[in-house]
This record gives C-alpha cells, structure tokens and sequence, in this order.
C-alpha cells in the first residue's frame, strides 16, 4: 500500500494501470481511478507470493539522475554509495533508511545492483519515490567525483580503525560507501575512500546486516549534522 500510494503521489512517475479492492480504492487520492477487482482476482496478475493489500499500480520505471545532477554542489545532506548489493530487500530497506535521514541520493552500479522493481519498492515502503537514484559504470571513480565536489568519503568495514563517530568528526559532508554482506567493499572501491571505519559491536557477532549498518551510518551522520559537526 505504501509503496503504492508514494508512487501516485510522485508526479515524475508515469502510471499505466491501476487495479484495486473496492476497500483499498477509498484509500486513493481523489481523482484517481482504479479498475476494481475482487483480491483473488488482482493475486492472478501479480507474481507467485506478492502481498498486494488490495492495490497495484504498473508504473514506468524512474530514469536515474546523473552524479552531478544529484549531489552537485555539495550540502549537508550525505550521499548513499553501495558497492555491489544485490539484494532487492536490503536495497529497499537502504533506501527506506535514507529517505527517513534525508539522504540527497543513493549512488548504484549499473552493472552490480539491481533494478527499481516491484520487490524492492516494497521494501523501501515509498522510499524510491523519494530519494533520487544515481547509475554509474565505476563505484571507485563516483566516490572520486564524490571527493571533488566536497564530500568527505567513509566507508564502512570491519577492519577499521576508527570507530564510526570519530571517522565522521568532519565538517564536511558525507559519501558513504557499503558493500554485500560477506564480501564488504571491494578492495578498489575501499581504497577510493577517504576513510574507513567500523561500527563498534559486541566481539559476539561479527558483523551487522548491511541495511542495518546502513541505518546506524546515517544516524551517526544525521546526528553529527544537527549538532553541528
């Protein structure tokens, strides 16, 4: 519903068709109609699993933004770089995470990360129509252009030696860059950083699931901002 409803709200989206319950339709905006259905019917024209909750919404894709159309010039907001995620539901919930710290976009591979779909829209419940996405062919040479624009870049691992609040005791704003879960950065996209640094965690666990790290990271940079570096 929510994924829905923020992609009707959202006026660079073109929407081709609308189907819904005849309780979800009263949910609409007004002046937007729907063909109405019975649930089972709209379960038919959804993939095997999808939970609909009586509304759907077929809608072009967004066109991504190109690095300096997003971030240029630089301000407070950070940037969101994710080196080969590929897991739609951890993309979504990055994206969710970002849209609730203000991020100013989420930097992707074009390559190495997957499409804006159904799935992942989901899981960012309405986040996608919020937070600008940005392709590029290079994660290492985005975090470059990054660095030249004023960002300051962090990438998160867990090998580093600076905590988190200590990387992020900067001024200016930031980049930040996080990898699978497993794999982490790679070694190009890491070295391509400014800093490293880790979120210091109970010696029990090893590591963190990357949407969640992704979560911390902005509330880190989030609270930094609003208290003024």
């Amino acid at each position: 519903m929510h994924a829905a409803l923020a992609a009707l709200a959202n006026p660079r989206r073109r929407i081709e068709r609308i189907v819904a319950t005849r309780n979800a339709a009263s949910r609409l905006p007004a002046g937007v109609e729907a063909q109405l259905h019975e649930p089972d019917a709209i379960d038919r024209m959804l993939p095997p699993g999808a939970v609909h909750q009586g509304l759907a919404v077929r809608a072009w894709p967004l066109e991504p933004l190109a690095l300096d159309e997003a971030c240029a010039p630089a301000d407070a907001r950070p940037v969101v770089v994710l080196d080969a995620i590929t897991d739609p539901h951890n993309v979504g919930a990055i994206f969710r995470s970002a849209a609730a710290f203000s991020a100013r976009a989420i930097v992707l591979q074009d390559r190495k990360a997957p499409p804006l779909t159904g799935t992942l829209a989901k899981s960012a419940a309405g986040a996608v129509e919020l937070v600008p996405e940005v392709r590029v062919v290079n994660i290492a040479r985005a975090l470059e252009r990054l660095e030249a624009l004023g960002y300051l870049t962090v990438g998160l691992t867990g090998e580093a030696e600076l905590g988190l609040a200590e990387a992020l005791a900067d001024p200016r704003p930031i980049a930040l860059a996080v990898g699978a879960e497993g794999k982490g950065l790679r070694p190009g996209v890491l070295g391509a950083c400014a800093r490293a640094a880790r979120i210091p965690i109970a010696p029990a666990m090893e590591s963190l699931n990357v949407s969640n790290a992704a979560a911390i990271a902005l509330y880190e940079a989030a609270r930094r901002a609003t208290a003024g570096g």
